[in-house]
């Protein structure tokens, strides 16, 4: 995808900031828009940078004026422990993201527009046990989504068909299941877990523990954020119009990842158990057999994504120790005791 003038929202978060670098080095004008800058990629990434609020229609038109490609990755959302806690402000937000994207659009005579929906769309029902089928797309109905954020993203995969039904609308949309990576949340409470385990394992010491949220039997397939751009961007350069999983097919425990970041560590970590935690679904993983056909399949293994964002994390936490040494020397002869 190349010489096309693209918009990227939510180009402050994880996925957004690495897809506006990928279009942006691939010689396309990429505008980015969020309503904060929280990523971790250094370099410019992008021709226009505009900070928006796209809960307002205005800033809707005004993100996607003179575009040729959209991709909306504006959303309020965060890992297990977030959409277990946040419900009514992640569904307000969203839909009104979403739907003002849409309409947007239509206004300025955009050419074609990405949606990132999620596999937290997919029925309770059918993700009981650990062992769990991979889920196809067709999957999605009956509908029982386990949280609200599942319940708003499945919501506006419909209300994008019925744009594009009523008002001719070329939409693309994805169901990401669990996209991990460097350059991302990894501490503050809206991580995933892979993130979230990385950290631990990186903060604690030779011979230390780390909490697993649950029985460490849940299970779920882990994406790497370089095979994710491939599928998005195939997706987008397709004729295909019905939502796609886009995700890996390798099913693991929660107890088995935590063994491949304490591996990689070289630490003798032992695992404590919190059942009382926040675990969601029991087991989640995705067909692929769509993708595929299109041509598209995850290449990174678990172990090499993994490797990676543990070393990132762990050069992150040590910048932070690092700036703490820093300022606890430089402050260590400024204290004044009074008499």
């Amino acid at each position: 995808m190349t010489g096309k003038k693209i918009l990227v929202t939510g180009a402050g978060g994880f996925i957004g900031s690495h897809l506006a670098k990928k279009l942006f080095n691939e010689d396309n004008f990429v505008r980015a828009v969020d309503i904060k800058w929280d990523n971790y990629i250094d370099e410019k990434y992008f021709s226009e940078e505009l900070t928006l609020d796209l809960r307002k229609y205005e800033n809707c038109v005004l993100a996607v004026k003179d575009m040729d490609y959209v991709f909306n990755l504006a959303a309020n959302m965060g890992g297990i422990a977030f959409i277990t806690e946040v419900g009514a402000d992640i569904m307000h937000d969203n839909t009104l993201i979403n739907f003002y994207m849409a309409k947007a659009c239509l206004a300025e005579k955009v050419r074609r527009l990405f949606f990132s929906s999620s596999a937290c769309i997919y029925p309770t029902y059918k993700q009981t046990a650990a062992e769990v089928k991979p889920l196809k797309e067709t999957d999605a109905y009956p509908a029982n989504p386990d949280d609200f954020y599942g319940w708003e993203k499945l919501y506006a995969e419909k209300m994008l068909e019925a744009f594009s039904r009523d008002y001719g609308l070329d939409a693309r949309i994805a169901r990401f299941h669990n996209i991990y990576g460097p350059e991302g949340t990894y501490k503050g409470g809206r991580e995933k877990s892979p993130a979230a385990l990385c950290r631990k394992v990186s903060s604690a010491t030779e011979d230390g523990e780390i909490e697993i949220w649950g029985d460490g039997e849940q299970t779920r397939s882990y994406c790497y954020i370089d095979d994710c751009l491939k599928g998005i961007i195939m997706l987008m350069e397709s004729d295909y119009t019905e939502p796609l999983n886009i995700g890996s097919d390798r099913l693991v425990t929660i107890n088995e990842l935590a063994d491949i970041i304490i591996k990689i560590s070289g630490k003798n970590i032992a695992k404590k158990y919190n059942l009382n935690a926040p675990q969601g679904v029991r087991g989640r993983n995705a067909d692929l057999t769509i993708a595929e056909s299109l041509g598209w399949l995850p290449e990174v293994s678990l172990e090499e994504g993994i490797r990676n964002v543990y070393l990132w994390i762990t050069s992150e936490l040590e910048k932070v120790k690092q700036k703490k040494s820093n300022f606890d020397t430089s402050t260590a002869g400024n204290i004044c005791v009074k008499p």
